[in-house]
């Protein structure tokens, strides 16, 4: 798994932890930052503080387009991944928008139902479409 690949299985790790803690995200990387026991990478404190920046947008957007799905009756992980793919996939210039797609719908695979790539990939390659046409 390369460098960004591990910056993004941590935030959503982070991700995941916070929303079952229910505390904020910030908080449980800085835990994350302090603990250091392993270092936290700078492109999981980004990933993790663009999420919280634009969470109630992107919560929005994955409501808005997510069809026949709330976001409280998605599961957990595929609620978290969303957010973070949606935060990498229309904030971030640094990575190709079809990197971006694979590396989230690997997480969803990874870590969550077998219907959950397929509905990562859907919603994430719909973003993708309507990314010039999305007022962020």
């Amino acid at each position: 798994m390369s460098a960004r690949g591990k910056a993004r299985r941590r935030a959503l790790d982070i991700l995941f932890e916070a929303e079952a803690r229910q505390l904020s995200p910030l908080n449980v990387l800085a835990e994350r930052v302090e603990r250091a026991d392993p270092p936290v990478n700078e492109y999981t404190s980004f990933l993790v503080e663009g999420v919280v920046r634009h969470l109630d947008r992107i919560d929005e957007l994955i409501s808005t387009y997510a069809e026949g799905w709330t976001l409280e009756r998605m599961p957990a992980v595929d609620r978290n991944v969303l957010r973070g793919g949606t935060y990498e996939m229309l904030w971030s210039e640094e990575v190709p928008e079809g990197v971006v797609i694979s590396e989230w719908v690997h997480l969803a695979a990874e870590l969550s139902t077998d219907e959950s790539p397929q509905f990562v990939n859907g919603l994430l390659a719909r973003f993708k479409q309507l990314k010039p046409s999305l007022s962020l």
